[in-house]
């Protein structure tokens, strides 16, 4: 996987220099930290203000390498072949490509997650018994992320402070501060799940609906139980989704949840500078990131109402996923405005996981053939209260759809998901979603006028998902008196572009909500220096 660490070291906000680093089997220690040295020395640049060592994988137990790095107080970091092999270098070998699949490990190691090269590939001095040729060197620079493109306010190129030239996008200039899901950062892996598990509290953390699977469905489910000596199939299930949405049935693919979908594209579809749109989702990115993708991140604002523009996101990005309705800020966005990211050569994600929760699907792109790489994904856990049996689905162009459904193991998703799948397409069903998104939206709006009471809490305007998004000062400790008063609520500092400031709240029924609301006064009050009401 890109990035992997070997070993541990500081990581100051002032680091800046990536030392790449090339070396052949028994390279002793000395001879690469004495190169890493000479060429720091000679171009006038300090090792304190080194980051990290950066080489391709087949390296990164160089005991040479670890050595020096061990020396230099900082983490070896260590990348594929593969994806070295794709950054563009100045000084290529097909030597060095032949041997180790890319065509210059120092410079490419170096690169691939900084924005500029400050010293090329140089080999260790002096004669064989110096380990003249053993090791290679090369110095790049992360500019600050000032400097980078990625808030709706940016644009696609920017201007390097270092040089004061303009710089055109990299996959470098687009990595955020927390460059693999290992490293320090929002931890991708978390959902709101953890808040609840083996907790008796009143869940406002899980978005998924209450009071679900309904009984009808649940007897479906049960009734597929009979079937389980046959393999799953999965022919009905998937004509039903294709008629649902009035799609032909090979645009059609169903997996376990839309978590299986994200693993799928970010594996088996073609990407070299994927862009996820954030706060939103972390599945996406932390799938990315685990097939070994670098994952540039475009940050919509808290004082833009977290509104996508377009033009914040790089022209040069191939996939770009977004989501819509976004969780956790529950802004919808406008499908005219999604439309606008598409173009030949590029891959459009729209997760729509809670699209069925907004009246009429308004700005749903889910049945439409006519945008260029367009991908739509689909989650029933949510609305029909399936989290633990993984029913999802993909909608996609007939080629896009058979390179994922290469990619997915035989029977990927069982008989009584696709059961429900199947269940969950119905006329009935149907119309019952369409009154629950009708329940949600009174519900919502009755949470809202709630929250508005609080001076302490500001509320993401404009929600429209089955829940909300606030910020309050001290959130953490909030979030943790909510709890000792038996409600768990969703920390926000786990997506990227949010902190602890924020939190998410699903949308629960009137009579929850009045409870919710009276523990959040109690909880509000009993911080100290407690601002006015």
């Amino acid at each position: 996987m890109t990035g992997a660490t070997v070993g541990t070291g500081p990581e100051s906000g002032a680091r800046s220099l990536v030392v790449g680093v090339g070396a052949r089997r028994g390279a002793p220690g000395d001879v690469v930290f004495a190169l890493i040295e000479a060429v720091l020395s000679g171009a006038g640049l300090d090792a304190a203000d080194v980051l990290e060592v950066a080489t391709v994988e087949a390296k990164g137990d160089e005991p040479g390498i670890v050595g020096a790095a061990a020396r230099l107080g900082v983490p070896v970091r260590t990348h594929p072949a593969g994806a070295l092999a794709a950054v563009r270098v100045p000084h290529p070998s097909g030597v060095v490509g032949a041997a180790v699949g890319t065509p210059s490990v120092a410079e490419a190691a170096a690169l691939i997650e900084a924005d500029e090269l400050v010293v090329p590939k140089t080999r260790a001095p002096g004669g064989k018994a110096a380990g003249r040729g053993m090791a290679t060197c090369a110095v790049a620079r992360r500019l600050p992320a000032a400097a980078g493109t990625f808030e709706v306010s940016g644009r696609k190129t920017s201007t390097s402070p270092v040089t004061g030239s303009s710089r055109p996008f990299t996959m470098a200039a687009m990595s955020p501060p927390t460059r693999n899901i290992e490293s320090t950062g929002p931890d991708l892996r978390h959902h709101g799940d953890a808040e609840v598990r083996g907790e008796n509290l009143t869940d406002l953390a899980v978005n998924v609906r209450t009071h679900t699977p309904p009984e009808w469905l649940r007897e479906r489910i049960a009734a597929s139980l009979t079937s389980l000596a046959a393999y799953p199939d999965g022919s009905s299930a998937r004509a039903a989704v294709a008629g649902r949405h009035g799609l032909p049935v090979e645009r059609v693919l169903l997996t376990a949840g839309a978590a299986e979908a994200f693993v799928l594209i970010a594996r088996a579809l073609p990407a070299r500078r994927p862009v996820v749109v954030h706060p939103q989702f972390t599945e996406p990115e932390a799938a990315l990131r685990a097939a070994g993708h670098g994952v540039g991140r475009v940050l919509l604002r808290a004082e833009d109402g977290f509104r996508l523009d377009p033009e914040a996101v790089p022209e040069e990005a191939d996939l770009v996923v977004v989501g819509n309705p976004t969780n956790p800020t529950s802004v919808l966005h406008p499908a005219a405005l999604l439309e606008r990211l598409a173009r030949p050569g590029r891959t459009l994600v729209v997760d729509e996981a809670f699209m069925d929760v907004v009246p009429g699907e308004r700005e749903a792109l889910c049945d439409r053939t006519d945008i260029p790489g367009l991908v739509v994904l689909r989650s029933l856990t949510k609305t029909w209260g399936l989290a633990g049996l993984r029913i999802g689905y993909v909608l996609a162009a007939p080629e896009t759809v058979t390179l994922l459904s290469e990619a997915q193991p035989l029977w990927p998703v069982s008989s009584p998901a696709l059961a429900a799948a199947e269940a969950c397409m119905e006329p009935r069903a149907l119309v019952e979603a369409a009154e629950a998104a009708d329940r949600i939206t009174v519900d919502r709006a009755h949470l809202l006028a709630g929250l508005a009471e609080f001076s302490e809490v500001e509320v993401v305007e404009a929600a429209r998902g089955p829940f909300v998004l606030v910020r309050l000062e001290r959130a953490a400790e909030v979030r943790e008196r909510l709890r000792l008063l038996g409600f768990a609520a969703r920390r926000g500092d786990t997506f990227p572009g949010l902190g602890p400031q924020w939190l998410r709240l699903a949308v629960r029924d009137r009579a929850t909500t009045n409870r919710f609301l009276q523990a959040l006064d109690q909880a509000v009050q009993a911080l100290p220096e407690r601002s006015g009401r």
